[in-house]
């Protein structure tokens, strides 16, 4: 299931482009040499790449705890239904609810020292900003959070965050390149096509919980018995 995060980077970067698209062009590159430009740029998807794994090992622990009531593969279900519902239910509801809400005044700190961070040119300032873009909110990340949560438990979890964000780096970096290839009507279109991408991760999310017996993508819930074996050889 770590496949779909990678999925859901790369379909998904098309949304990105829209959230983080701007702060990737605004980025304080070297344009006269092209080495370092790509090593100042490499700083900014890891810095972004460590923020994801880093909530990905939170909302895996958070999996896990859950799993630990008895959800188990019944979780993922949950998961997938719940990002399905979140795309077709309309935005003006779902931002009722928003989760952003409670943290506005962290998420005006984050804007205002990624503010700062964009006047600088020192290596660690490209480590900051990705950082500190990889914390802001973003609808997509949500999305890949409930990921993390099914994977079950904070290892699982981490690494679905980073291969999300080793997903959105192709796009990102084109568009940093080739900007002009992207324009809002352009952008606008691809847009468009990321409630597909997730809702297909979401049926993926609910076939892997359905335990059909598909190695890999769908494997056959634990029984009873081997649960009751597996006890008494801890034992």
């Amino acid at each position: 299931m770590v496949a779909s995060a990678l999925v859901l980077g790369l379909l998904g970067s098309l949304h990105c482009l829209g959230m983080c698209g701007p702060i990737a062009f605004m980025l304080p590159l070297d344009k006269s040499n092209n080495t370092k430009k790509i090593f100042q740029l490499s700083l900014y998807h890891l810095g972004r790449i460590f923020s994801y794994a880093l909530m990905g090992l939170a909302f895996g622990l958070v999996g896990k705890g859950l799993q630990l009531f008895g959800f188990q593969q019944k979780l993922s279900i949950v998961i997938g239904v719940f990002m399905i519902l979140l795309v077709l239910i309309p935005s003006r509801y779902v931002s009722k609810f928003s989760i952003t809400k409670p943290v506005y005044t962290i998420i005006g700190k984050v804007k205002s020292k990624l503010g700062n961070e964009l006047k600088k040119r020192t290596p660690d300032t490209f480590l900051t900003i990705g950082v500190l873009n990889g914390f802001l909110p973003c609808g997509l990340v949500y999305m890949a959070l409930l990921g993390a949560i099914a994977m079950g438990n904070a290892v699982s979890g981490s690494l679905y965050m980073a291969v999300f964000g080793l997903g959105t780096i192709p796009l990102m970096t084109t568009a940093v390149y080739f900007s002009t290839l992207f324009t809002p009507k352009t952008k606008a279109k691809f847009r468009k096509l990321v409630p597909v991408f997730v809702v297909l991760v979401g049926v993926l999310f609910i076939i892997r919980g359905m335990g059909l017996g598909i190695p890999y993508l769908s494997p056959a819930a634990p029984s009873t018995v081997d649960m009751a074996s597996s006890a008494i050889e801890c034992h």
